[in-house]
């Protein structure tokens, strides 16, 4: 129970179904602020409060259990290494994966649970031969099955989500309106949960330190400097001090970050384009694909609120490659692709590389 309406609306129904619940409030931070800055950051003392209350309603057990020392580990620490490499990790993937469908997953089940049920919108669907998987929620422009594509077939088996079937967050807000949840209009939470100020520069120059490096364009001419190329990411317009303008006087955009080399590569937005995308860290949610060294054909997903693309997906030696029916804009290593098939998570991998649909020198 974050302390948010999903979360206790997702408990009530759990309650409601005749399920034996306990509420439990993740500690991730060991230095949570006292009150939250509008919409942004989550999991802070007044969150566990909300949570709290929310559970005296339902009249269910609650606890808060202590992850921060995990969370430190696999999440933030696992954010600034990724930076730290030129790539654009997802924090919220993470968390998932080694968190809440992990470490809490394996505490709850030790102590004989059957389930952790969250308020994540997206269903659960069993075939015929009574294997699950994870599909799309009922309303897509809610739909939060892409956060939710590193889930293993192990922990599918363990997972519940009660509002895959809602239409709408606004129904789920008037359900907890009529149940007397306080948090019925509470703001959704948004931004990196443990860089609250939305300061993610300054927040990343803080761990690792600054240091001054060249701004350069595709054929390799110095076009300006930089203070930590940690700083950038791909698709990237604004914060770049660039004393050469470009030929044509268009905007430039980060192409591609070489913190190796300290140096940051920029261009054209067309060169953004990209026609192909590969992984070796890839996990598939529930069944794979009987034969995935033969290309299939799927829809791919490269962020949370994006539009899925059809795409052909072949598994070729260790690696996952994507060629999408048209060019993705602006993907940078580090982030999730999610595999779908229709509305099911097929499964999803980490984008170790890409090749631009645009050649240098065009």
């Amino acid at each position: 129970m974050s302390g948010g309406v999903d979360s206790a609306v997702a408990a009530a129904r759990a309650v409601e179904a005749g399920h034996d619940v306990v509420g439990v409030h993740l500690a991730l931070s060991r230095n949570a602020g006292t009150l939250r800055t509008g919409s942004r950051g989550c999991c802070t003392i007044e969150d566990s409060m909300d949570a709290q209350r929310a559970a005296n309603v339902l009249g269910i057990p609650y606890y808060v259990w202590d992850f921060s020392e995990r969370f430190k580990a696999d999440v933030v620490d696992d954010f600034i290494a990724e930076y730290s490499a030129g790539r654009t990790p997802n924090p919220c993937m993470r968390c998932n994966e080694r968190i809440k469908f992990a470490a809490l997953l394996e505490k709850a089940l030790a102590l004989g649970f059957d389930a952790v049920a969250t308020g994540h919108y997206a269903k659960i669907v069993e075939d015929a031969d009574g294997h699950r998987e994870l599909h799309r929620a009922s309303a897509e422009a809610k739909d939060q099955s892409y956060v939710l594509g590193v889930l293993t077939a192990e922990q599918l088996a363990h997972a519940y989500f009660p509002l895959g079937d809602t239409p709408s967050k606004a129904l789920v807000r008037e359900e907890a309106a009529r149940r007397g949840l306080s948090v019925a209009q509470k703001p959704d939470s948004y931004d990196i949960c443990f860089i609250p100020d939305g300061d993610t520069k300054g927040w990343l120059a803080e761990k690792v330190g600054t240091a001054a490096g060249d701004i350069v364009d595709r054929a390799g001419a110095v076009v300006g400097s930089h203070e930590g190329a940690h700083a950038f990411t791909v698709g990237q317009r604004r914060g770049m001090r660039l004393g050469t303008p470009a030929p044509d006087g268009k905007p430039r955009f980060v192409l591609e970050v070489r913190p190796k080399e300290n140096t940051v590569v920029v261009g054209p937005k067309e060169a953004l384009a990209v026609a192909l995308i590969a992984g070796s860290r890839f996990s598939w949610a529930g069944l794979p694909p009987t034969d995935p060294a033969t290309p299939f054909d799927c829809d791919v997903q490269i962020r949370a609120h994006a539009d899925p693309v059809p795409a052909v997906t072949v598994l070729d030696g260790d690696e996952l490659v994507v060629t999408p029916e048209h060019p993705l804009d602006g993907v940078a290593p580090g982030q999730t692709a999610v595999i779908y098939v229709g509305t099911r998570v097929l499964g999803q991998f980490t984008i170790d590389r890409t090749v631009s649909a645009v050649p240098a020198g065009v």
